[in-house]
């Protein structure tokens, strides 16, 4: 990196560059996958401007329909996914589609189909839009295997298949985390010139944190296993107690995860046995990203990335962080035989 006396950096690694420099290292490459990740980030940038400006542009409120999820949709909710799908659609790389939004996969229009498949919450954590809390957008993205037409079967891939995955976070500042199968990098969008520059380069979590994260509202729905961890992170017999950190954003406590150590669990409860999170566009693109930055992602009894989903709105119960908060909690579990 090289810079002027006036600070301005004159050599700076941005995603674009960035994303090029790594389909040359791949002789075969056709730029059909770079050309797909350009798109999403162009659907970031967009949703993060709509995002900053959501109050002016009446954007927040109710959108007066609900999701698959029976959740309420909002207007930033709508706009991030319409985003999102023309975009995909539109970088002619991707021949199927999920979001969390649509009760079914979307399929590309033949024209416009490619080789990808993409999972994606395009806002996650809206339900945190009208009081100001960090959100963001989630995406996984698979290759499609098949030679036969594209249909839902294909989308149903263990996170193990994952090609490239990332997160857009809408903070402070609007930063994507992006892994291509290698190290994670964080990269800040610079409003001056409209670009993302990376700014954390080869993300490590921390072998252990200091820090635990879950909706403690829930405590009297967890099994033994989960509430002994807890507890024993609240009251030690030995050494300080574990700060407690919850946001209700998946993005923006991961993403403080992943930058401090520690750990973040949404566990099954009592009325959700099955857990709450989506597996395909919340608890698989994290996961890669975790264990590509050397922590763990769980469901307390096996890997994440090795679920095979059932279907395209499965959930799944998820530990994931420093790799000694994650074995601890996973040993406990074990001894509770649960």
């Amino acid at each position: 990196m090289t810079s002027t006396n006036q600070g301005f950096d004159t050599d700076c690694m941005t995603l674009t560059r960035y994303v090029l420099a790594e389909q040359r290292k791949v002789p075969q490459a056709t730029g059909d996958l770079t050309q797909l990740l350009n798109n999403i980030m162009t659907a970031i940038k967009a949703i993060s401007s709509a995002v900053r400006k959501a109050g002016i542009a009446k954007l927040y409120g109710m959108a007066g329909e609900t999701n698959i999820q029976g959740e309420e949709v909002k207007k930033l909710d709508v706009l991030a996914n319409e985003l999102f799908i023309n975009m995909l659609k539109s970088s002619y790389g991707t021949c199927l589609l999920v979001s969390e939004e649509n009760e079914t996969v979307i399929e590309v229009e033949t024209d416009q189909q490619g080789k990808y498949i993409v999972c994606f919450d395009p806002l996650d954590g809206s339900s945190n839009i009208d009081c100001l809390v960090s959100i963001g957008s989630i995406f996984a993205v698979y290759r499609r295997d098949s030679k036969d037409p594209p249909s839902p079967k294909d989308a149903l891939q263990s996170g193990r298949n994952i090609v490239a995955a990332g997160y857009g976070l809408y903070g402070s500042a609007t930063m994507l985390v992006l892994s291509l199968g290698g190290p994670v990098n964080g990269f800040m969008l610079d409003p001056s010139i409209g670009e993302f520059v990376l700014t954390d380069p080869n993300i490590k979590i921390k072998p252990r944190g200091k820090i635990y994260s879950l909706n403690e509202g829930y405590e009297g729905s967890w099994d033994k296993a989960v509430l002994e961890y807890v507890r024993s992170k609240k009251y030690p017999t030995s050494g300080k107690p574990y700060g407690a950190r919850y946001i209700g954003s998946m993005v923006a406590d991961v993403h403080r995860t992943l930058k401090y150590g520690g750990i973040f669990m949404y566990p099954a409860t009592k009325d959700a046995p099955k857990g709450k999170l989506r597996l395909m566009y919340e608890c698989n693109p994290m996961a890669y990203l975790m264990e590509k930055a050397g922590g763990i992602a769980t469901t307390g009894k096996m890997p994440i990335l090795d679920i095979v989903p059932e279907s395209i709105h499965q959930r799944s119960p998820i530990f994931l962080g420093s790799p000694e908060d994650v074995k601890e909690v996973m040993e406990i579990i074990k001894k509770h035989n649960l």
